[in-house]
C-alpha cells in the first residue's frame, strides 16, 4: 500500500477531532489528499460514551511513548459496521469483517489499517472495571466471539447502541445497567479465553473430536481457519487431525463448511438481522467468496440464500 504523508485541511481537522475523542493518533493517507474522507461523530446513552468512525485512511497510529499523555483510563469495544480493517496491538493482529468486534486498550501503542473506506463504532468503558472482570490474567486486547453466547449477546446489544443515536443521554441508570452487563458478558466473549494452546494429553476417540470440533465452532469467523492451522494450533499433525474426522465418514473441510453454512442460515433467518446483506453475513462466518457461499448454500440447503431469508422471515 502506497502511504502519503501530504496533509490537507480535512486531514488536519481529522487529526484534531481524533486526539480530542480518542487520544493522540496519527494519520497516513492511502490515497491523494483531495480524496481523503475522515468523519467522527459521538453521543452517549445513559452516560455511555460512544463514537462512530468513517475513513478510508491509509494508517491511524498511536505510538504509545508519552504514557503520561496516554488514556489508561479506558478500553474500547469496537464493532467494524462496514468494510475490513486490520487492528494491532500488543504484537497482536486482528482483522475484522462487517460485523465483528473487539477488544482494544486505550493505552500502549496501537495501529488501525482500513482497507478502503470503513466505518466503527466504538464503546468506552471503565479499564479497570474491565481488568477487574477478566481477573488477573485479563487480556485487554482481543476479539469478541460470535458464536459463544456471550459473544452473540455483546454483538446484539452493540447493535441496538447504534441504532439508537438519538437516544436521550439522561436516562443514567440504565446507562449503568447497560455498563454493567457488558462488563459482565465481557469474559466468556473473548476468543482464546478459556482454549489451551494444545490438546489435553487425557482426551481420546469422541472426547477429543468434540473437544476440536468445539475450538472449529468457536474459530467459524476466521477466512484463515484452514487443517494446516487448526492442526498447528492444537500441536498436532494435520494426518491426525484428518483421522479424527475420517473415523465417522466425514473430513475437517465439510465440517467445517456445514458449521459456517448453519450460522449463516440461523443469522438469515434473524429477524433481527434483516437489513444485513446477504454478503456481510457470508463473510462474517468466513466465506470469501460470495458466488462460492451461493453455491454451497444452495447444495446444503436446496434453497438460495435469499430465497432461505424470504421463507423463514415469512
Amino acid at each position: 500500500m502506497s502511504i502519503h504523508h501530504a496533509s490537507s485541511p480535512a486531514l488536519e481537522r481529522w487529526n484534531a477531532t481524533m486526539q480530542n475523542i480518542c487520544g493522540v493518533y496519527e494519520t497516513e493517507l492511502a490515497f491523494n489528499p483531495s480524496l481523503f474522507i475522515g468523519e467522527i461523530s459521538t453521543w452517549s446513552r445513559g452516560g455511555l460514551a460512544l463514537a462512530n468512525l468513517r475513513t478510508n485512511a491509509g494508517l491511524i497510529r498511536r505510538k504509545g511513548l508519552n504514557s503520561d499523555r496516554d488514556n489508561d483510563q479506558h478500553c474500547f469495544l469496537v464493532s467494524q459496521r462496514t468494510g475490513f480493517s486490520q487492528i494491532t496491538q500488543n504484537g497482536l493482529s486482528i482483522q475484522l469483517a462487517p460485523g465483528e468486534m473487539l477488544l482494544m486498550d486505550a493505552a500502549g501503542a496501537c495501529e488501525i489499517m482500513p482497507f478502503g473506506l470503513i466505518e466503527h463504532a466504538s464503546l468506552s468503558l471503565s479499564r479497570a472495571e474491565v481488568c477487574k472482570q477478566l481477573g488477573s490474567d485479563s487480556r485487554t486486547f482481543g476479539k469478541i466471539s460470535q458464536t459463544r453466547a456471550c459473544g452473540r449477546m455483546l454483538h446484539l446489544l452493540m447493535d441496538q447502541l447504534c441504532k439508537e443515536q438519538s437516544a436521550g443521554e439522561d436516562e443514567q441508570g440504565e446507562g449503568q445497567a447497560l455498563h454493567s452487563a457488558f462488563l459482565s458478558l465481557l469474559g466468556s466473549a473473548l476468543e482464546g479465553s478459556d482454549d489451551p494452546a494444545a490438546l489435553p494429553a487425557s482426551l481420546q476417540g469422541a472426547n477429543l473430536r468434540s473437544y476440536v470440533q468445539k475450538i472449529i465452532d468457536d474459530s467459524l469467523g476466521q477466512a484463515n481457519l484452514t487443517p494446516v492451522n487448526l492442526a498447528n494450533r492444537l500441536n498436532i499433525s494435520v494426518r491426525h487431525l484428518y483421522r479424527l474426522f475420517e473415523e465417522q465418514g466425514d473430513s475437517v473441510c465439510r465440517y467445517i463448511q456445514r458449521a459456517r453454512l448453519k450460522r449463516s442460515a440461523a443469522d438469515l433467518a434473524n429477524p433481527v438481522l434483516k437489513r444485513e446483506s446477504i454478503t456481510t453475513i457470508a463473510y462474517k462466518w468466513g466465506f470469501t467468496d460470495s458466488a462460492h457461499f451461493s453455491r454451497s448454500f444452495k447444495k446444503q440447503f436446496e434453497q438460495s440464500p435469499k430465497d432461505y431469508r424470504a421463507s423463514s422471515l415469512a
